[in-house]
């Protein structure tokens, strides 16, 4: 083995949540490095926009670089993604998180990202009765683990024919923009009861847009994941629940993945970390965990 080993993460944004997989994986880096005795480097490389040229860009980059291991949350399939066939073709050793896997020569990391779309929009079909105007924002067009979410979400929401479903726009990863596009919803449906959404951008904007508005309690708000900023919001009762990923645990397992990949051993096709459901009665729990 290597002096030391160098991973590199890319997500598909500078974001909150993204730096909770980046503190999840400099914390399994630390431990498993004075284990072996090998120092291994976290390389966080962040796009500044969630879009899939700004990624593969800075993929391109990386593989000149060699490293030991890339894990990359994919902004499109990665059958689209010119930079991930560059790595596999030259061996580095690569994973995804936070998405699902089509291929199973590599190793995806997160979760049933249908199952924690169905959570959410269970848990919110039954705050408001199973009956009313329900708003589901989009994420990235691309992005699969949001595409999953929102499908799932829609699924579940058939099921009830006294709901009826509208566009809520679209965040594309951004908390400004899910923010604006959750102020047009409210004010083009001031009879909407239920609001979901697709990624953790979603609900912190939609949180804001619910208190500027005054319908704090009116509108019920299922969010997904669990930074700080939906957590404070869940525990004013601006948000009354989350069906949230594990990011921490994203990052370490990308870790433990990446380096058993440096040894050359076979890795699973798919590694779960859970979805935690994050409500009033449990909320401080989280918050007394969160930074």
């Amino acid at each position: 083995m290597s002096a030391s080993l160098r991973f590199i993460i890319v997500p598909k944004v500078a974001h909150p949540w993204f730096d909770e997989v980046h503190k999840g994986a400099k914390i399994r880096a630390a431990v498993l490095g004075r284990e072996l005795g090998t120092e291994i480097i976290i390389d966080y490389q962040p796009p500044a926009s969630c879009d899939v040229t700004a990624q593969n860009a800075i993929l391109e980059k990386l593989v000149d670089l060699r490293p030991d291991g890339i894990a990359v949350d994919p902004v499109d399939t990665i059958a689209h993604m010119t930079a991930i066939r560059r790595i596999r073709s030259l061996g580095i050793p690569l994973v995804l998180f936070d998405s699902p896997s089509p291929d199973p020569g590599i190793t995806g990391i997160g979760n049933d990202f249908s199952q924690q779309g169905s959570i959410a929009a269970e848990r919110l079909a039954g705050l408001i009765g199973y009956a009313g105007k329900v708003a589901i924002m989009k994420g990235y067009s691309t992005a699969p683990n949001h595409k999953a979410r929102c499908e799932a979400q829609v699924a579940v929401l058939k099921k009830y024919p006294e709901i009826h479903v509208v566009d809520g726009g679209t965040d594309n990863d951004d908390i400004e923009t899910a923010h604006r596009a959750a102020l047009t919803v409210l004010e083009a449906h001031q009879d909407l009861t239920g609001y979901l959404c697709c990624d953790a951008s979603g609900p912190v904007g939609i949180a804001r847009a619910i208190k500027q508005t005054g319908k704090t309690g009116r509108v019920k708000v299922v969010g997904m994941d669990g930074i700080r900023p939906i957590l404070e919001a869940i525990k004013e009762g601006v948000i009354d629940a989350s069906s949230a990923t594990i990011p921490e645990m994203q990052g370490a397992m990308a870790v433990l993945m990446l380096w058993q990949a440096s040894l050359g051993l076979r890795l699973p096709q798919t590694v779960d970390t859970g979805i935690d459901l994050i409500t009033q009665d449990n909320v401080d729990q989280f918050l007394n965990r969160a930074d």
